[in-house]
């Protein structure tokens, strides 16, 4: 692994005048060369199950826009599927999950987990990482990636998307036994998962916590956000010391102090909702990543200014300039252009 990377010098924690930039779901249904791929692949799971095009996915914002990093084209929702958890994608819909049952947490101490079900995945980080090579972007990083359990655990409660995540924040209240039992076990997975993507070429691991702000109270937040994101932090760094971890614990407000205290983490993902003052504050513990809103990116409106504001403020310390959230699919490809050369010529 090449370690003079721009990203992973910021990891380490180097400041850059101009920083590195990959933006999340930068691969995806924004770019008309994604959707073609889609198309021919046949659905959402059939793409992200296809070795040979899911790296050619997520090569294609490379190709275009030069990013610093690639990041693997999957989804949070793979670890699931391990567990015994079906998941399907409908059209046009979000994920579809048969909702775990009492008696599914009840065996989960007795299952076996099926971890054939993710090889694929493992040859498609293999490709990325020998496609990033052969194509001449060797400066380029590669990104793996997985749901923290939280996030995941929501998800497999609800049965899919939710507006509030009612019956997860339930369970915290009414069911807290059989919610360790699911998290405990997505931990075990989680970590496993992350690890075997390192050994196939990831050279970082983000852990995605979207839901990561459901959490109000600082006790609920430490037992089901930072406790799980740091035995996983802490079970890949045995086997991948040299790996920097990513967490991204979206929502997460003034919860974002103690993440960056307990987690483990080496730098954090912040959303469009943190203001550049406390990023500041937090970019003197580690490196921080983000957060222009995806909105202004979509419409362009003050994309510049926005950049320089962001750039200028976090210009101190290290810094990896990305969204708050995922690229919304009406963007135009011409925006993020746009931004990727405001980025370079500041």
């Amino acid at each position: 692994m090449a370690t003079d990377k721009k990203i992973l010098r910021v990891l380490r924690g180097e400041r850059m005048d101009i920083p590195p930039v990959w933006l999340m779901r930068q691969a995806g249904r924004y770019l008309p060369e994604y959707q073609e791929v889609r198309a021919k692949a046949g659905g959402f799971l059939e793409l992200v199950f296809n070795p040979a095009l899911a790296a050619e996915v997520t090569l294609q914002p490379i190709r275009r826009f030069g990013f610093d990093a690639a990041i693997l084209f999957s989804d949070i929702l793979i670890v699931p599927q391990v567990l015994g958890c079906s998941v399907h994608f409908g059209e046009g819909e979000g994920p579809r999950l048969q909702p775990v049952s009492d008696d599914f947490i009840n065996r989960l101490a007795e299952k076996k987990f099926n971890p054939i079900i993710v090889n694929p995945i493992y040859e498609t980080v293999a490709r990325i990482h020998q496609g990033l090579v052969d194509e001449g972007f060797e400066d380029t990083a590669l990104i793996g990636f997985a749901g923290a359990p939280w996030t995941v655990a929501c998800y497999m409660i609800e049965g899919g998307s939710s507006k509030d995540y009612a019956l997860a924040r339930h369970w915290v209240q009414h069911k807290p036994e059989a919610l360790v039992r699911l998290i405990d076990s997505l931990i075990e997975v989680t970590a496993f998962y992350l690890i075997e993507q390192i050994k196939s070429g990831s050279e970082i691991v983000q852990i995605f916590d979207s839901w990561a702000g459901l959490l109000p109270t600082e006790q609920e937040f430490r037992q089901w956000v930072i406790e799980p994101t740091r035995k996983i932090v802490d079970l890949v760094k045995t086997q991948a010391p040299e790996i920097p971890v990513i967490g991204f614990p979206r929502g997460a407000g003034p919860l974002y102090k103690i993440y960056i205290e307990e987690s483990g983490v080496n730098a954090v993902g912040l959303d469009q909702h943190v203001t550049l003052n406390k990023a500041q504050r937090y970019q003197a513990r580690l490196p921080v990543q983000g957060n222009l809103d995806p909105e202004i990116l979509k419409t362009g409106e003050g994309l510049e200014k926005a950049v320089q504001e962001i750039i200028s403020s976090l210009s101190q310390g290290p810094h990896i300039f990305n969204l708050g959230h995922g690229i919304i699919k009406e963007t135009p490809p011409a925006n993020v252009e746009r931004l990727v050369q405001t980025i370079r010529r500041i």
